[in-house]
């Protein structure tokens, strides 16, 4: 029978925004803004030894495929507290890694900026605007993750996935930014935010920094669990 030696497999982009040296992130913003970034791990076999993959792994006959990603990512990366988990897509193409055939399952993963893991010597954090000479079809599995979390930061809350427990408005905004990759003006993204009860002021504020001024009232999601905020929302890029 054909393919009776497929291997289906799991396969996780796990997101963060972080901030690079300017030499990392070249092509990008830049060191002072945050960027969204991927994890990803170098290949030091055949084949295509040398390349960047996401982690992942081959699913095994005693689990299901959110038990196989979340393993593949804690035995793999060591990456063990995701903030949000959820399937992606499938892919299937028949010569999508060289033989036996092999069906992955995708996965997007969620690390808040405020999160360190500590990984592997072979695994590190790179831009997704940078992205380096990547294995098989793993750059198209980054793009759809990327899409779907740009997708729903318009219509859900999952942006809670990416913040710490408490932040300033001024942090949201650069975490929007990053995630989105074009700029948001913070009035606007906090009026609609505190509409649809996404976002509840703590009542505190940040310390003051150096300049002085005002302190920053601190915010928090309300739910830490993803919820449809307004089904039909777009965020768009500016004119």
């Amino acid at each position: 029978m054909p393919h009776s030696n497929t291997i289906h497999e799991s396969l996780t982009a796990v997101f963060q925004v972080r901030r690079f040296p300017t030499d990392v992130s070249a092509g990008s913003r830049g060191a002072r803004y945050p960027e969204l970034a991927v994890l990803l791990w170098e290949r030091a076999l055949d084949p295509q030894k040398g390349t960047w993959s996401l982690p992942g792994g081959r699913l095994r006959d005693d689990e299901d495929l959110d038990t196989s990603a979340r393993r593949q990512l804690a035995e793999k990366v060591d990456v063990r507290e995701l903030a949000h988990l959820e399937q992606l897509s499938v892919f299937s193409a028949p010569d999508r890694v060289p033989a036996p055939r092999r069906i992955a399952s995708a996965y997007l993963g969620l690390v808040p900026l405020t999160t360190e893991p500590e990984l592997p010597l072979d695994t590190t954090w790179h831009p997704v605007a940078a992205l380096p000479d990547m294995s098989f079809d793993h750059r198209t599995v980054v793009d759809h993750a990327r899409t779907r979390l740009a997708a729903k930061l318009s219509y859900t809350n999952i942006a809670y996935a990416l913040a710490p427990d408490t932040f300033t408005m001024s942090t949201l905004r650069e975490i929007y930014c990053a995630a989105l990759g074009y700029d948001v003006d913070t009035t606007n993204l906090q009026r609609v935010l505190s509409r649809r009860k996404v976002i509840t002021p703590t009542g505190d504020t940040a310390p003051s920094g150096r300049a002085g001024g005002r302190p920053a009232a601190l915010y928090r999601f309300t739910d830490s669990g993803l919820r449809v905020t307004d089904e039909f929302a777009a965020l768009r890029p500016p004119s």
